[in-house]
C-alpha cells in the first residue's frame, strides 16, 4: 500500500522573476536576484521564525507550481547536457519532478514580521514553499564530494550593454531600490538560451524582472548585448 500525504505551502514567494526564462539554473548564481518569502498563517507569528536571525542562509523546499505533471517522467533532459541528451530524473535537478518538489540554499538577508528577505534565489514569482530549514554549515557541505556532470558552475559569458540601455537600467534599479544592473548581467551571463539553439544576430530576446522587460540579442554567439529595459 502506497502512504499519501497533503502538504500546505507555508509561503509564498514575491520574486524579482516573473518569467520562468532567464532564472538561473541553481541557486547562488545571481547574489543580485532577491525575492521576499512571505509567511502564511498561522507561521507569519514571530514564534515561527525565532532563532533564525543566527541563520545565513536557509534551505528552502518548494513547488514547481508551472511544471507539476500527471504522469511522471522516468528521464529528463537537463539544460547542463545541452538539452539533447537524457538522464535519469533522479540524476538531476530538473524542473519535471515526480511530485514537483524542488529545494534552494538562499541566503538571509533579514527576517521582519512575517516574512523573510532573500537573496541568491532561483524561485519564480508566486512559488509556493513547503518547508524552511536553517543551512548547516558542517553538515550541509560535504568535503570530497563530487557530481562529475555537474563539477563546476556554467562558464558566463560576456553581457555588453546598447549606449541607451545602461543608463534605462540605473533609472529603473534607482526608482525600484534594486540591484538591478547586477541582476541583468549575472543572469544573462549564465546565457538562458537554450543550449541547441545558435540564434542570428537579429533575433531579439525578452524577459521580465520586477516591472521592467528586458531586451537583448547575440552579436556574435557567445556575446550577449542588452538592447533595451523598460517598463513591461
Amino acid at each position: 500500500m502506497v502512504m499519501q500525504h497533503t502538504v500546505a505551502p507555508v509561503g509564498i514567494v514575491r520574486s524579482c522573476f516573473m518569467e520562468k526564462f532567464a532564472i538561473p539554473r541553481q541557486p547562488q548564481l545571481a547574489p543580485a536576484a532577491r525575492g521576499v518569502l512571505e509567511l502564511l498563517p498561522p507561521f507569519d507569528q514571530p514564534e515561527a521564525v525565532e532563532g533564525l536571525d543566527q541563520v545565513s542562509h536557509v534551505w528552502l523546499l518548494f513547488l514547481f507550481h508551472q511544471a507539476l505533471e500527471e504522469k511522471p517522467r522516468l528521464k529528463v533532459r537537463p539544460p547542463r547536457l545541452g538539452g539533447n541528451k537524457s538522464m535519469g530524473v533522479f540524476a538531476t535537478r530538473a524542473t519535471h519532478r515526480p511530485n514537483g518538489i524542488g529545494q534552494s540554499v538562499v541566503r538571509l538577508e533579514g527576517v521582519e514580521p512575517g516574512r523573510l528577505l532573500l537573496s541568491g534565489i532561483d524561485l519564480l514569482d508566486g512559488t509556493p514553499v513547503l518547508d524552511i530549514k536553517p543551512y548547516v554549515p558542517y553538515a550541509d557541505s560535504v568535503e570530497g564530494a563530487h557530481n562529475h556532470m555537474a563539477s563546476a558552475a556554467p562558464v558566463a559569458i560576456p553581457v555588453q550593454w546598447a549606449n541607451s540601455a545602461l543608463p534605462q537600467a540605473r533609472e529603473h534599479a534607482l526608482r525600484l531600490g534594486e540591484p538591478l544592473v547586477a541582476l541583468i548581467e549575472q543572469c544573462l551571463a549564465q546565457d538562458p538560451r537554450p543550449a541547441y539553439q545558435v540564434p542570428v544576430a537579429e533575433r531579439v530576446y525578452g524577459v521580465k524582472f520586477w516591472d521592467v522587460q528586458v531586451r537583448w540579442h547575440y552579436p556574435q554567439t557567445d556575446v550577449i548585448c542588452v538592447l533595451e529595459v523598460v517598463l513591461a
